[in-house]
């Protein structure tokens, strides 16, 4: 908790401190890479600076720590994201030191003579705290995981590339060395580290599509076409330049938003590419035996985009309390075997729902959003419904 001293000049900073804090983290980052270029190898994602998505989720989670300080507590479930991707990155204590240099330094040159040495100091306090908290958390996932920071990486093989859509490709990795392969949970992510042409390795993070079998993982990859942005540099590497029997370096499993083993029903509901976390959570269940009660909602533009769904209707064949509805926004026209398929954006009074069930949610934050808060108007509670975004999280001030 923040000291005395430290609380009354929070309070009094965090609306001047908040209505700054986008220059501040974007004032950072350039300060920071100037000083370490060495951070933009393998740790940050330069797409996401450049749109400014980066810079916004640091700004925003500075400031959602700082007023759940406030309050006397912490931002619990911010925190277990963080960490998971700071792990999946191989993020290492004494770099929380780095950081904090030069985002005090962004602070200060942002507000100027605002920052006496006291309102230096006690937000110097608010920054420990939610280092120390992150720390500790990766600890733990680490030896969790049985590896170190340095241990996260590993050297795989492009044992098969399978194209899903026009759009999306399958990776089928291999393992090169005879290392016990860590077993994943059911929803959890890898990053991977693309071979840039200027020598620069970008990690990106994608969900395990498939449980594991000691041997391979698996993981879509979607085109990501810039519409007048630049082109994803990442996914086009991967859709075009790296072959089967490429090498390619990869970490071990982590992420929070994992399949909940209480035997309640469950309702998966997804739209795009946000499908494969629900396809790898559907591989679990049936690698499991399950007999859960499944029901899966997914909304796409039509269903030639709807990527993994042979191996998601394969997988629901093997469910025997499972059903699935669609919501295509050109065309209806369905050779899958639904319970359901409707035209337009998805509208959960179409579907019957499960009382008592849990909820996982992924897409676009539009439709994370719309779904969650029907979900909560129709009387669930928030504790039971689980979201993954992907990307910086610009969305956990609404959710904590």
């Amino acid at each position: 908790m923040l000291s005395p001293g430290a609380r009354s000049v929070v309070e009094a900073t965090l609306p001047v401190i908040g209505e700054h804090i986008e220059e501040i983290a974007g004032r950072f980052y350039p300060h920071m890479f100037a000083a370490h270029p060495e951070f933009q190898d393998a740790m940050f994602n330069r797409g996401n600076q450049a749109e400014g998505s980066q810079p916004k989720a640091l700004a925003g989670s500075v400031a959602v720590f700082a007023s759940a300080l406030l309050r006397g507590h912490t931002p619990d479930r911010l925190l277990t994201r963080i960490a998971h991707k700071h792990t999946s990155l191989g993020i290492k204590p004494d770099q929380y030191r780095i950081v904090r240099d030069h985002l005090m330094w962004a602070i200060g040159d942002v507000l100027g003579d605002a920052v006496t040495p006291e309102v230096a100091a006690a937000w110097d306090e608010v920054y420990w705290l939610m280092a120390y908290a992150l720390i500790h958390q990766e600890r733990g996932l680490y030896s969790a995981r049985g590896v170190t920071a340095e241990r996260v990486w590993r050297q795989w093989r492009v044992a098969e590339k399978i194209p899903e859509t026009d759009d999306v490709v399958t990776f089928v990795m291999r393992r090169i060395d005879d290392r016990l392969v860590k077993t994943s949970l059911p929803g959890q992510y890898v990053s991977v580290l693309g071979p840039m042409p200027d020598g620069v390795r970008q990690p990106r993070q994608y969900s395990l599509t498939r449980a594991d079998d000691g041997e391979h993982r698996y993981f879509a990859v979607k085109r990501v076409r810039g519409g007048g942005r630049p082109d994803g540099e990442v996914s086009n590497l991967l859709h075009d330049e790296i072959k089967v029997g490429d090498e390619l370096t990869m970490s071990v499993p982590y992420g929070d938003v994992v399949l909940d083993d209480s035997g309640r029903p469950v309702v998966f509901a997804s739209a795009g590419i946000g499908v494969t976390p629900m396809a790898g959570m559907l591989s679990h269940l049936v690698a499991a035996g399950s007999s859960l009660n499944v029901t899966v909602l997914h909304a796409d533009a039509e269903e030639k985009s709807f990527a993994l769904r042979r191996q998601i209707a394969g997988d629901l064949a093997r469910l025997p309390e499972s059903r699935l509805f669609v919501w295509y926004e050109r065309d209806t026209a369905t050779d899958l075997p639904v319970t359901g398929a409707f035209p337009g954006t998805m509208n959960l009074a179409q579907a019957g729902l499960p009382a008592d069930a849990v909820y996982y949610l992924c897409g676009p934050l539009p439709f994370l959003q719309s779904v969650r808060g029907a979900l909560i108007e129709r009387g669930v509670a928030p504790a039971d419904i689980q979201y993954e975004v992907f990307g910086p999280d610009l969305w956990h001030a609404d959710t904590e």
